[in-house]
């Protein structure tokens, strides 16, 4: 469990943070000077919070209240950049014993450098590169993981190539991570639990799924990040339509192309742009996705948009449609409908194997 509580004046704002992370990863999500990368920097002991305190598993690295501040060399912190910092001069091998020797062979196989390990920095591509950096900040035994915006740098590509690299790490380390980044696609597809940080304060966090249901976060991530996460297992596919069927507790959906195999688990993002409601069921229509829902929330914007929170099973979903819409049907708390979702509306970027 990481526990953080810090202050600082940092010039153009006041960091005043307050969190809790448990096992796994904890994105930091928000828009760029928020003071995502100043709280993570607090934790490594690179910056000096005014006040608070800082543990991680019971172990304190700053407290102002005792004047404890661990230097960085003491704090057992492995920390991945945006970009790599390899050392050109040295193999990848001998990039990552620099970080340390624990663990070399585990590493090498998680993170699938076994190919890799006499290769020189300037022959690795991007992702490479950053797989490289992961496993140098694993092999020194940090107690906890930082991680700046370790894709920002990628194209898409590479970054198709690393997620399930870090998804590995996620479900097979037991490091603690903490991941700064401004890319919804990514938190949603790595993220266990979720802070939401703006002018440098904490103004959400808790269980990914959780977070992101919640009709109040929309303006906070963005209204077109904003979008429910599930859990729901490959449960069939339509070889001649080239679609994949997979079922979860609110029922099934059909998704554009093959994913998976049948009985493996996913974890899908379905976007609240793109969830349409209706009072009764559809007919008729192209959309192949017709779920009974019940309507939890209602959150009213400051704009046109309205943020509605819906059950579906023992999921959460989230759509976001115009007050207008909302009006004419005269939605309210507890009220049974239908929510319609395009099979399209799930890119391959929404899904997590």
């Amino acid at each position: 469990m990481i526990e953080v509580t810090v202050k600082k004046a940092l010039g153009q704002f006041n960091l005043d943070a307050r969190f809790s992370a448990p096992q796994g990863v904890t994105a930091l999500f928000g828009p760029s000077g928020s003071g995502k990368t100043s709280l993570i920097n607090m934790i490594a002991g690179l910056n000096v919070p005014d006040s608070g305190r800082i543990d991680v598993d019971g172990t304190c690295l700053y407290d102002s209240t005792t004047g404890r501040s661990l230097p960085v060399r003491k704090r057992r912190v492995g920390y991945v950049f945006q970009e790599a910092r390899l050392f050109p001069h040295l193999t990848v091998l001998r990039n990552l014993r620099y970080g340390g020797t624990h663990d070399e062979a585990q590493v090498i196989k998680l993170l699938g450098l076994s190919d890799l390990r006499d290769r020189m920095p300037a022959n690795l591509s991007g992702g490479e590169r950053q797989r490289v950096a992961l496993g140098r900040a694993l092999m020194c035994d940090p107690q906890i993981l930082l991680m700046d915006e370790p894709l920002a740098a990628l194209d898409a590509p590479r970054k198709a190539e690393i997620l399930p690299y870090l998804a590995r790490l996620r479900d097979e380390v037991s490091v603690p991570i903490i991941y700064v980044s401004h890319d919804m696609s990514e938190v949603a597809q790595l993220a266990t639990t979720l802070v939401v940080m703006e002018s440098g304060r904490v103004v959400a966090s808790g269980p990914l799924a959780q977070v992101l249901s919640d009709p109040a976060i929309v303006p906070l991530v963005g209204v077109r990040s904003a979008g429910a996460v599930i859990n729901a297992t490959v449960s069939g596919r339509l070889l001649d339509d080239g679609l994949t069927e997979v079922a979860f507790s609110g029922g099934r959906l059909l998704l554009p192309g093959n994913f998976g195999s049948l009985g493996q688990k996913m974890r899908l993002r379905i976007p609240a742009q793109d969830v349409i409601l209706a009072r009764s069921r559809p007919e008729g229509i192209s959309a192949l996705n017709v779920l009974p829902v019940v309507v939890k929330a209602i959150e009213q914007g400051k704009g046109p948009g309205v943020a509605v929170r819906l059950q579906a099973g023992d999921d959460m979903l989230l759509a976001r449609i115009t007050k207008r819409s909302a009006g004419r049907m005269q939605l309210a708390r507890g009220q049974q409908i239908f929510a319609i979702i395009k099979a399209t509306a799930v890119g391959r970027e929404d899904i997590s194997l």
